[in-house]
């Protein structure tokens, strides 16, 4: 027996238009111009209260020749490094997009914030659990705001799961497995930065596994990590023959392969939680298993992706009991929503407009970042660890 459940929104309504005050522009800088900065610069094209002024890239013209692909004209781009952009007064920057590789996030994150400007960090938050830490700390000294790039907190269907989880119709919950990935989706259409340990630091675990993480930690309000058992592998992309390699550059790649294309982990949470965790950016295996969220009076049945950066495009289910009948509620979908990379950078720029605190606070990712931290640890040392956050 399966019954349907009535939507809780109107999914044919459209977003309600936001009038913009652009009477005062916000500055804004972006470090590193690779290709996520290119969703940044489009998002910000399109708000009337933003001005891109400054860009810096470590690899010189890279930065100008980014802005001249995306039509953004008047802005300075002759910055060897972030901290030539950040100490360069004449800006007057009131916020910047970092979109730099893994390994280069919390460094100029901490610039910026000791330099009083505003930061929006592309997820994953940071590459260890201590550089997470000080970020954390230039962003209590400064005061100023700091959210993660994390835009599927703004898609419907995700924010249904958090609805359904606090509704309290699954009950007290218990058990949570979560992760997915892609058969064939090392991702090397770019170059070597996500693959290269140099860059990148962690592989799959971070790049998206951090997605999967968020997904149920939000859900759930994002208890503390106790413990974790992790592992990590890199089969696929050590094999000179993977066929996602471009060719010609086979065993080039493969020799430069130096993160994780597999990860997994068991994790003891806070409210005696067990989270059970597994990514891939390649595997012998269409899916890894979707999200379940396991409760005392219903469990909720999430498909899964391969990325998990947007939203889902099956129905998800509750399995439960009516009158003492075992049945399931499938929930509507939501229709995907194309702009959640706009969302994310607006609800930034308000927060800052209206000294509102950031859309994806620090202070819950940290706990994420403490799992993928962990899980890496655990992988090199070969046994369960504890997750020690000290008070910041």
């Amino acid at each position: 027996m399966a019954e349907k459940m009535d939507a809780a929104l109107d999914y044919n309504a459209k977003s309600e238009s936001v009038v913009v005050d652009a009477s005062k522009k916000l500055r804004i800088g972006i470090i590193g111009c690779g290709w996520i900065a290119d969703a940044h610069v489009i998002s910000y094209k399109e708000m009337p209260d933003v001005e891109i002024v400054a860009g810096a890239d470590l690899i010189p013209g890279k930065a100008a020749a980014f802005f001249k692909k995306h039509g953004v004209e008047g802005v300075k781009t002759d910055y060897a490094s972030h901290k030539e952009m950040l100490d360069d007064e004449s800006l007057k920057l009131d916020a910047v997009s970092i979109c730099t590789y893994n390994r280069q996030h919390a460094e100029p994150a901490i610039y910026a914030l000791k330099k009083g400007v505003h930061v929006m960090l592309e997820k994953p938050f940071t590459v260890t659990l201590d550089e997470a830490i000080e970020v954390m700390k230039a962003e209590k000294e400064s005061g100023k705001i700091l959210s993660i790039g994390f835009q599927p907190r703004l898609d419907a269907n995700m924010q249904q799961i958090k609805k359904i989880v606090e509704s309290g119709e699954l009950g007290k919950i218990y058990y949570i497995q979560t992760g997915g990935g892609r058969r064939r989706g090392i991702p090397t259409p770019f170059g070597t930065t996500f693959i290269e340990d140099k860059t990148a630091g962690l592989g799959a675990l971070a790049d998206i596994g951090c997605y999967s993480l968020d997904l149920v930690l939000n859900a759930i309000g994002y208890p503390k990590p106790l413990t974790v058992t992790g592992y990590k592998s890199d089969f696929f992309g050590k094999d000179p023959n993977y066929s996602g390699y471009p060719e010609g550059k086979k065993a080039e790649y493969a020799a430069k392969f130096g993160v994780d294309d597999f990860a997994a982990g068991f994790i003891r949470l806070e409210g005696g939680i067990i989270l059970d965790f597994r990514i891939a950016w390649a595997m012998n295996l269409d899916t890894p298993g979707d999200t379940i969220i396991m409760g005392t009076k219903g469990s909720l049945r999430v498909p899964s992706t391969d990325c998990w950066n947007g939203s889902f495009y099956a129905p998800m289910k509750i399995y439960h009991e009516v009158a003492g009948l075992q049945t399931y509620t499938e929930i509507p979908l939501h229709p995907a929503d194309s702009k959640l990379f706009y969302k994310k950078i607006r609800s930034f720029l308000d927060a800052i407009k209206n000294n509102t605190p950031a859309p994806v606070p620090s202070s819950q990712i940290i706990y994420n970042q403490a799992i993928l931290d962990g899980i890496a640890r655990s992988s090199e040392l070969g046994r369960e660890i504890e997750i020690e956050i000290p008070e910041i």
